[in-house]
């Protein structure tokens, strides 16, 4: 089995290129090994939408790192396995955006997973909402804290390895 850095980022407005936290679950040996969480300083203004959906505000991350302390902190992290995220192109894209906008060099391209796609080759006729996966395996999950949605994001791969899912049919290739 691959080892897997299951993500999720939050975000403080509708630009999608900052973040305001992050949570990552590494997944090793059939299970969660590890696991980080962080606010993060996103120097950028947050939307009403996005405060209310996620709890997170100005206040919330006052003190906290700006992306590149972050960066300093988690890159070996998010170098060491297959990224994985819930819906990744869009967690891949807000990371893409604040490693661009800081003028920050990382990989050319990164291989990952995606559990939405997943889910719809592997159960299809459902829905693959988060929430409505967790449910569905009885995983507790609070919904858009990045935490516990990279957690639940991990657990929920874990359940399709288990249903049999081949790990080389879902990897793809991210471009930086």
């Amino acid at each position: 089995m691959y080892r897997y850095i299951v993500f999720d980022v939050e975000t403080p407005n509708r630009y999608n290129d900052r973040m305001s936290a992050i949570g990552i679950s590494v997944v090793e040996d059939g299970s969660i090994t590890e696991e980080y969480f962080s606010y993060v300083d996103p120097e950028a203004r947050f939307d009403s939408f996005n405060t209310m959906l996620t709890g997170i505000s100005s206040v919330t991350v006052k003190g906290s790192p700006t992306f590149p302390v972050l960066w300093e902190n988690i890159q070996s992290l998010m170098s060491s396995g297959i990224l994985v995220a819930h819906n990744a192109v869009f967690d891949l894209g807000v990371l893409k955006k604040c490693l661009n906008d800081y003028g920050i060099s990382w990989k050319s391209s990164v291989k990952y997973c995606c559990t939405v796609q997943m889910g719809k080759k592997l159960l299809p006729g459902m829905s693959h909402k988060l929430d409505v996966l967790c449910g569905h395996y009885g995983i507790s999950l609070e919904h858009h804290k990045a935490d516990s949605d990279s957690h639940a994001c991990a657990e929920i791969l874990l359940n399709y390895f288990r249903a049999g899912a081949k790990e080389s049919e879902h990897i793809r290739t991210y471009t930086f």
